[in-house]
């Protein structure tokens, strides 16, 4: 009998150990130990100078996640240890932050939890970070720690206590929720169908999300609208740094009947974050270059001379100066809260904001805002205190078609963004004003804009900041244009068609198309 099949009774074929590279690593814990922190840093290294914001679209969310899960387990594979779980998020974030440090922004500038703003910059920003790159990168190395524990021996077998048990119960918890996780991840965003009585989709409309290279970055765009044969409308959202294809699919329905709709994610804003970079070449002229090139997109696109123009907040800036730049392209230009001089009205909003703090006992904010002064500020967290802040912005009756699914953050969990940009979205928002914001402070319509080429229409709100109102009045009232005329909802606010959905768009009918007519075809 071979003594490959004699064994004594009750004993097993003694099975050799691994004689592998992993196995010589771990006798040493001192060099399986070193191995994992070099392996980590130079990953989190290399993640920052690749991703300085982190991933900000959903391929970026998954790939990371997929590399950090991998990256974890070999920690905890080299080390055999639980103190990977702590130690290789330490090491990959330390490394990710020192990579990063040139990148500018609330995001991934220093944590700042003194106000709302810079509660939500840390959570769209490094809060995300922790939870696509942190998470899973812990959870691989439960699973390596475990498998490198096995290799080595350091785990008895044949014997397993009720502590044991818990732990591993709590790793494959784990690791389905970073399962769960890449697949919310890897959900694809849509628009649905415009569709008729019948339940079909309404032949002739069109419903499509999309992204088009606009000054040399991909950026994309909501269009929607029940004829495709119908006068385009480009709406720019304000901010900087606003996305408004939420807020549109809630208060926008009524104006796709009767135009093509195209709500534009404007650069570093929304659907177009990862444009943001690199954000020396983000400026207030090439935001204008890039509207005027948006234009010419739609109107080959849907083979019409001319579109409509929309502007809201920053988008009345940018709109404004769009048609000033290209007035034969657009059959007439729509500001919804107007604004003209942004250095002006911040400090006229804050003297509003001081007035509104001090008559109200708010004792402790308006100590805040004597602190912080009137504006401009350098720290951008700043501005939210003095232009946010006071309700009486917000605290008035809207009109009866008012969604409050309409405002920030809620307009952001729609399907027309996937999860990365749901939860990119604010920090985009932010990022971008800071990039944008302090480029405007010279600006002053009343003295760079005495006269545009295309008819003009300001539809303002009765209960608008006269920070804001008093100077729109003051331009628009001495402001030459071939047709114009100033609208002023009862039950509106800064953002008139959002307060007031079904007045806007009976504005935009019985006012502007009725006085404008129809596109122009080729």
């Amino acid at each position: 009998m071979s003594t490959l099949d004699h064994h004594p009774a009750g004993h097993s074929a003694a099975r050799p150990r691994p004689l592998s590279l992993l196995v010589r690593v771990h006798a040493d814990r001192r060099v399986a130990g070193a191995a994992a922190v070099v392996l980590v840093a130079v990953v989190g290294l290399l993640s920052g100078l690749v991703l300085p914001r982190g991933p900000v679209t959903s391929g970026q969310s998954v790939s990371v996640l997929v590399l950090c899960s991998a990256l974890g387990a070999a920690a905890g594979l080299l080390t055999a240890s639980r103190w990977s779980v702590l130690l290789a998020p330490a090491v990959f974030g330390t490394a990710f932050e020192l990579a990063r440090i040139p990148a500018v922004g609330p995001t991934v500038d220093g944590i700042h939890l003194g106000s709302v703003y810079g509660v939500a910059a840390l959570v769209a920003g490094r809060g995300f970070d922790a939870l696509v790159m942190g998470f899973p990168l812990a959870v691989g190395a439960v699973w390596g720690a475990a498998a490198g524990r096995r290799l080595t021996r350091r785990v008895p077998p044949g014997r397993r206590r009720a502590g044991g048990y818990v732990r591993r119960g709590a790793a494959v918890l784990a690791a389905v929720l970073v399962l769960a996780l890449a697949a919310a991840l890897l959900r694809p965003a849509r628009t649905a169908p415009i569709v008729g009585a019948d339940g079909a989709p309404l032949p002739g409309s069109v419903a499509e999300l999309t992204t088009v290279a606009i000054g040399g970055h991909e950026q994309s765009i909501m269009i929607r609208g029940h004829d495709r044969d119908n006068p385009v409308l480009l709406f720019l959202e304000g901010g900087p740094g606003g996305t408004a294809l939420g807020a549109m699919r809630a208060s926008g329905q009524g104006l796709e009947e009767d135009f093509v709709v195209a709500v534009w994610d404007q650069r570093g804003t929304g659907k177009s974050l990862s444009a943001l970079e690199p954000t020396a070449t983000m400026t207030v002229e090439q935001m204008v270059a890039d509207t005027v090139a948006v234009a010419d997109h739609l109107r080959n696109r849907f083979g019409q001379e001319k579109i409509y123009l929309v502007g809201s907040s920053w988008g009345t800036t940018l709109g404004v100066l769009a048609v000033q730049q290209a007035p034969e392209k657009f059959h007439a230009y729509v500001g919804s809260g107007q604004m003209v001089d942004q250095q002006e009205t911040d400090r006229r909003m804050y003297a509003e904001t001081l007035a509104w703090a001090e008559r109200t006992g708010e004792t402790d904010f308006a100590q805040r805002l004597r602190d912080n002064g009137p504006p401009p500020y350098t720290d951008m967290l700043a501005y939210p205190d003095a232009l946010s802040t006071n309700p009486e912005y917000r605290d008035f009756p809207h009109g009866d078609d008012f969604d409050p699914a309409s405002q920030y953050p809620v307009s952001l969990f729609v399907e027309e963004y996937t999860l990365t940009e749901q939860v990119r979205a604010m920090g985009g928002i932010i990022d971008t004003f800071a990039v944008l914001y302090p480029q405007l402070q010279d600006i002053d319509f009343r003295r760079d804009v005495p006269e545009l080429g295309v008819p003009v229409y300001v539809v303002e709100g009765a209960h608008e900041s006269p920070g804001r109102s008093d100077l729109a009045v003051e331009w628009f009232e001495d402001l030459d244009a071939p047709d114009k005329e100033l609208v002023v909802l009862d039950r509106s606010g800064h953002t008139p068609h959002l307060d007031q959905p079904s007045r806007f768009h009976d504005v935009m009918i019985d006012t502007v198309l009725a006085r404008t007519g129809g596109p122009d075809r080729p």
